[in-house]
């Protein structure tokens, strides 16, 4: 049985590289999907789709909108979402994606590290599983699948 796992969080670093690539080692029945990962693109997709808008916050609105789009089809149609909590970015687009698979009642796995316990604990009271770091959370999906 082949899942799809969302994977939301800061598109900054590579933890999504590393995360793929140990599942594939692992052989591990998962197909990943998450928001553009191209910064850029994410930013102009709507002035690059409807055209020039007269300002950032109406650039910023068609985009979100394009976005929020794309997240909510993916999401939608994944069996799984994991939301990685980093420390270095802002993390409200995190935020909002693990909170929107609590709505959807999709299983979540919140990646956080242990100094940001405190100011997620109540968004990690209603994941399903909370882990400090990736290699926990490939655990767990190893685990989902064990025979």
């Amino acid at each position: 049985m082949e899942f799809i796992v969302y994977l939301a969080g800061e598109i900054h670093t590579d933890w999504r590289e590393q995360l793929k690539k140990e599942t594939a080692k692992r052989n591990l029945p998962f197909t990943f999907v998450g928001p553009m990962e191209r910064h850029d693109l994410s930013d102009d997709i709507g002035e690059k789709i409807i055209g020039e808008q007269p300002g950032p916050v109406y650039k910023d609105e068609a985009a979100s909108s394009i976005n929020n789009l794309r997240t909510s089809l993916l999401m939608n149609k994944a069996d799984l979402v994991i939301a990685l909590f980093g420390e270095k970015y802002k993390q409200w687009n995190t935020a909002m994606d693990a909170s929107t698979a609590i709505t959807l009642n999709k299983p979540l796995i919140l990646i956080r590290p242990e100094q940001l316990h405190h100011p997620l604990k109540e968004l990690s009271n209603k994941a399903n599983v909370t882990v400090e770091n990736i290699q926990q959370a490939l655990d767990v999906l190893s685990y989902v699948v064990e025979a």
